[in-house]
């Protein structure tokens, strides 16, 4: 990872490595809140001259400090700084919406010595849609700039009237002077003698408050912060220590990402880009974290709910019940020059908070919850059959009509990932294989509900609809000369038969028909298809297969994850393991034990998994995929009407316990241990307080 890219609420920091900002960077860095960045340039000099990254660390996820020494610095003949002689350390962290940095001086050199440090500053206050290079558009005007005492203050009024501050304030015990936005701090220290300089940059919108924390009491602040979260998950413990790096990373990861907007914490989809609400992307990372923390189901529902649509309104893609696919705040979208104030262009988030609402009432039986968004729960049902199968055939599918929207709107968004094994593209409308899957997991699921609160008629209704659904869909996707299922079905109804990793999300909904597990299994777990890292999105010898593809040939762990739950669902543990073992193979090869967003399809001759060249990192979907590890292996499906959870525990390689404890279930909580033992895994409860009875099923043996 080129970049360090920092988060709170809504306020992210991207700088290169050293911590800088250079102005005019192709990639964009900067700091942003609500779309707009606040921060185009940040760049640290040493007497006018640019210091030496030593390293640069953001393991812990709230706090993140660079290491810095200056070059050799010399006028003419005359030495006026020995090389790394001073040393730089930045420590920075991001609070309540504010940006602290603290720059901390130390000299080694034998003798006193003389130098200043300069930071520059400065905001374009763009949109981030314009940054990226996606779109043009009228914009505002930066308004000017102030500087008083120790602070600074640039100002924008944007097209859509609002007036954007970026305020700069600095505290430090040496006299500073400021040229075009320019902050010297000149030192004069001897052997060993420290010194620092604190800054707060603070975005501000339409006037929003400035917090006046110190920077020592926001620090403890926000230390308290990621303790309470920490506090409120199940305790896992592992002796397989790489895989407990990696569960470790996916809650701090997901901590990291939650926002909220009002309705309560959910997880936004990933940095740099995506710090925002996504329906497709929060819904899946919510149902990933769900087991172990349920709390972030419910915000995440609320949020969708409160923006669920409400009309027809073809510019955003909007109809009424539909589940938003992105929001974004920014001028362009302010001003409506781009259909994203929100966007309505997905197929398949309006079956997954149905999916979500469903599984979150198997882990809480918290049927008041439902209730409370019965209407929402009503209108998405109701948009599922009235819109999202548009041409009443029984399948729901994706068709096109804002102008400036999104054409593939199933989770595989780009425009040459739905294609024919003859190499043409797909047309819309689109009906994708496990969107299927989602909607036949929210009418089952729903029926439960409705049976629940003697909605007796509704639920039948339901369960004949899922009934025919599963029977439509193996007629109209079953290819028998593949023994798959295809990918769609396009516009003419006509199979897209490329091999792809698509239909196994319907494993997990039990769409898929008993007598087709076996052969969807393991075509998944082929060679063709796995990777040795993870299940290819598309199988190698396709049509359109490229590993260094976005959607075509990549590995995406969100999409392994959907997989493996649908493994685990149906008992195929010991193919799930193999996909799981590959994963958590590959994270070992990225910084920080984090699997992106996704990485190249290539496989394990190269010794090493393929970054992806612009992979977000972190991203929710993926920081929540090894969460499915464990319910996967594990077996961790609970049975709310029959009270019932029966775990079949299984162990990757080179794992001999597995310890869970205070695991939110029911009405209370439930530790327990998984031991390998010479021929089987032993189930050992240690506390049972959730309503349900456990018992294992023996079908998992060691060997």
């Amino acid at each position: 990872m080129d970049y360090r890219v920092m988060k709170d609420n809504e306020l992210f920091l991207l700088t290169d490595k050293a911590g800088d900002i250079p102005p005019n960077h192709s990639y964009g860095l900067g700091l942003y809140k609500k779309d707009t960045r606040f921060l185009s340039d940040l760049s640290l000099t040493i007497n006018g001259e640019k210091p030496i990254l030593l390293s640069s660390e953001a393991d812990s996820n709230y706090i993140s400090s660079v290491l810095l020494t200056n070059p050799h610095i010399t006028n003419g003949d005359k030495v006026v700084l020995w090389r790394e002689s001073i040393e730089i350390k930045r420590v920075r962290f991001l609070y309540h919406d504010v940006f602290y940095e603290t720059i901390k001086v130390k000299s080694y050199h034998p003798k006193s010595v003389d130098f200043s440090i300069s930071l520059s500053f400065e905001a374009d206050f763009s949109d981030m849609f314009i940054v990226r290079g996606f779109q043009n558009g009228k914009v505002g005007q930066k308004t000017g700039q102030t500087t008083i005492d120790n602070s600074i203050t640039l100002t924008y009024e944007g097209s859509d009237e609002n007036k954007r501050e970026t305020n700069i304030s600095w505290e430090t015990d040496q006299d500073t002077t400021v040229v075009d936005n320019k902050v010297t701090i000149p030192f004069s220290l001897s052997h060993q003698e420290e010194k620092q300089i604190t800054f707060k940059i603070c975005p501000s919108i339409n006037n929003d408050p400035i917090p006046n924390n110190s920077v020592e009491d926001a620090l403890a602040q926000s230390a308290q912060v990621h303790r309470d979260w920490n506090k409120q998950l199940p305790t896992i413990k592992t002796d397989h220590l790489p895989f407990q790096r990696l569960i470790n990373r996916g809650f701090n990861d997901l901590h990291t990402l939650l926002t909220d907007v009002g309705q309560g914490k959910f997880p936004v989809a990933g940095l740099p880009w995506f710090g925002v609400p996504f329906g497709r992307d929060s819904l899946i990372a919510a149902l990933q974290l769900l087991p172990f923390q349920p709390e972030i189901a419910k915000g995440t529902l609320r949020t969708m709910a409160h923006y669920q649509g409400k009309v027809k309104d073809e510019w955003r893609d909007e109809e009424p019940g539909k589940i938003m696919h992105e929001i974004r705040y920014g001028e362009l979208a302010n001003t409506n020059q781009i259909p994203f104030n929100p966007y309505y262009g997905t197929i398949d988030a309006t079956p997954l908070f149905l999916v979500l609402m469903s599984e979150y009432l198997k882990w809480t039986d918290d049927i008041k919850f439902l209730e409370e968004l019965l209407p929402n729960i009503e209108a998405a049902l109701s948009w599922i059959d009235e819109y999202g199968d548009r041409d009443g055939d029984g399948f729901v599918e994706y068709f096109r009509g804002s102008s400036k929207g999104i054409a593939n709107q199933g989770w595989k968004d780009s425009e040459d990932s739905i294609v024919h094994r003859n190499g043409d593209l797909a047309h819309a409308p689109i009906a994708l294989a496990e969107v299927q899957g989602y909607v036949y997991h929210a009418k089952t699921g729903m029926a439960d509900f409705y049976e629940a609160i003697n909605k007796h008629q509704e639920a039948q209704q339901l369960k004949e609809q899922a009934v025919q659904l599963k029977q439509n869909f193996d007629e109209k996707f079953w290819m028998e000369n593949q023994n798959f299922y295809a990918i769609a079905l396009d516009k003419e109804k006509k199979q897209v038969g490329t091999l792809t990793s698509n239909p196994g999300h319907a494993l997990f909904s039990g769409l898929i028909k008993d007598n087709r597990i076996n052969s969807v299994v393991d075509s998944l777990t082929s060679g063709n298809m796995f990777s040795g890292f993870g299940i290819r999105t598309m199988g190698e010898g396709e049509a359109g297969y490229n590993p260094m593809s976005y959607h075509d040939g990549s590995v995406w762990p969100h999409d392994n994850s959907m997989i493996l739950l649908g493994m685990g669902k149906v008992g195929k543990q010991k193919e799930a393991m193999k996909v799981i073992e590959g994963l958590a193979k590959a994270a070992g090869h990225f910084e920080y034990d984090r699997l992106p967003e996704l990485f190249c399809g290539y496989n394990q001759s190269l010794g090493k998994p393929v970054p992806y060249p612009v992979a977000c990192s972190p991203q929710a979907w993926a920081a929540g995929a090894p969460l499915t590890f464990i319910q996967t292996m594990l077996g961790l499906f609970p049975d709310r009407f029959s009270k019932e959870l029966e775990l079949a525990p299984a162990l990757m390689d080179g794992m001999n316990e597995l310890h869970i404890e205070d695991l939110p279930l029911g009405e209370g909580k439930l530790s327990f241990s998984v031991i390998r033992g010479s021929n089987e895994f032993t189930l050992d409860i240690k506390k049972n307080s959730t309503g349900f009875s456990i018992k294992q099923n023996h079908m998992c043996s060691t060997v």
